[in-house]
């Protein structure tokens, strides 16, 4: 059980859970209005992502450095302090009505949530017992999901409001109005963001002045082990190929959904914003779900029933039209939520003093949130059709089904042996 002050620990690592739960929620809502101030095609609006989990790949090694020599606080708060930083370069970004400067706004803030959630899973995880850590991330990583409630009302409100202007109406405006009505909509990102800034400066200045217990598990205070030695485990390794697909399958799903609901359902900008809250609201229910049916089935299985769920979903979400898409896609919201969290616990368990590598690792594999997107893009704009785009997902909850069942397992008698193969290598 965790003590009282890993208790307070834990409540404020979890609000971290939700603030970059909230900046990533918010993309849904700003790829189309990004896509329409600038007539981007989806490939192009894809980079939104790419731009944002290209910097988890670049940053996550130096994370776990940082880490590793100054511990987990002092890397939250320079996660923190990119992260605030990011969002006030917004402001800039909107007066030059450039989209590469939205696209390194976002790059910034990614960078520091790279630091965040490379300190904060693996803390929440080692805060208590190792048989409940799954559990344990799983409801930090509810807050995440509230977020995902949180966000896309926000979102309607700032970027919406009162602004679902059609393409075809954007296209009778004279050169004039037009360019007075593309400057507005790139201005109404200033205010969510500034206000997403200062929100974070508080929350930095609120954990600098508090004591937060750092992790010195004995196993820890032994000899500094290199990032090859984490790789030896198997279980790491398919935690890295399975984080991989999953935030590829997440993003994939979530950042498109505004796109493809107005598509396959024929509603508004503003309706499908709304059904992006249920969207959140269901992610959200599945990790308070998923965490109390941990309880009483293991991770593992748990994981494998869900992906099997999904990739019939995703086809339902292919190959059906009208509302069955919106709701096919709420439901993959749910059962995709344990998802991340539950890779994140199997792939880092029994590793000891390699814990923070193997944190780096797997957050280093959330690149796939980068380099997976534009390959739907690409399909979706080959083929005229963002449905179609929507297999990627199907291939990625394939690859995690595959890690319930057999990527999970320790395989430990192969360990030393792959420490010295990889050592060789090295």
């Amino acid at each position: 059980m965790p003590t009282n002050k890993n208790k307070l620990a834990i409540i404020l690592i979890t609000s971290l859970f939700f603030l970059w739960g909230f900046v990533h929620n918010l993309d849904p809502i700003l790829i189309p209005h990004l896509r329409k101030v600038f007539s981007l095609s989806v490939f192009e609006s894809s980079l939104v992502d790419s731009s944002i989990f290209i910097a988890y790949f670049i940053m996550a090694l130096p994370a776990g450095m940082v880490m590793r020599k100054y511990g987990y606080k002092s890397g939250i708060l320079l996660g923190l302090l990119f992260f605030a930083i990011g969002s006030f370069l917004f402001i800039p970004a909107a007066n030059t009505m450039q989209y590469i400067y939205f696209l390194g706004a976002l790059f910034v803030i990614a960078c520091g949530l790279t630091f965040l959630e490379t300190a904060a899973n693996p803390y929440v995880a080692v805060l208590g017992s190792e048989e409940t850590a799954a559990r344990r991330l799983n409801f930090s990583q509810s807050f995440n999901g509230l977020a995902a409630v949180v966000a896309p009302i926000a979102g309607k409100w700032f970027l919406m409001k009162g602004h679902d202007i059609t393409d075809d109406q954007v296209a009778q405006m004279d050169a004039i109005s037009k360019a007075a009505y593309l400057h507005s909509e790139a201005a109404s990102v200033k205010m969510p963001y500034l206000i997403l800034g200062i929100v974070i400066l508080v929350v930095a200045v609120l954990i600098y002045l508090t004591k937060l217990p750092d992790i010195t598990d004995k196993e820890e205070q032994g000899e500094t082990k290199g990032l090859f030695h984490a790789l030896a485990f198997k279980q790491l390794r398919g935690a890295v190929i399975a984080q991989f697909f999953y935030v590829g399958a997440q993003v994939c799903v979530g950042s498109f959904f505004v796109v493809i609901v107005t598509k396959a359902a024929g509603i508004s900008r503003e309706s499908a914003a709304n059904y992006l809250a249920v969207y959140g609201l269901a992610f959200m229910l599945g990790r308070f779900v998923g965490t109390f049916l941990m309880q009483y089935i293991k991770p593992n299985k748990l994981l494998c029933l869900y992906a099997l769920i999904n990739i019939v979903l995703t086809l339902i979400a292919v190959f059906a039209s009208g509302m069955v898409v919106v709701y096919a896609l709420i439901g993959i919201a749910f059962f995709m939520s344990i998802m991340f969290p539950t890779i994140f616990s199997l792939g880092i368990r029994n590793l000891g003093a390699d814990t923070k590598n193997a944190s780096s690792l797997i957050v280093m594999s959330i690149v796939g949130g980068a380099l997976l997107p534009p390959v739907l893009g690409k399909i979706a704009d080959a083929t005229n059709s963002i449905q179609y785009g929507y297999l990627v997902a199907l291939v990625c909850f394939a690859v995690i089904a595959w890690f319930a069942v057999k990527g999970y397992k320790t395989g430990v008698e192969e360990v030393d042996k792959n420490v010295e193969v990889l050592a060789a290598v090295h």
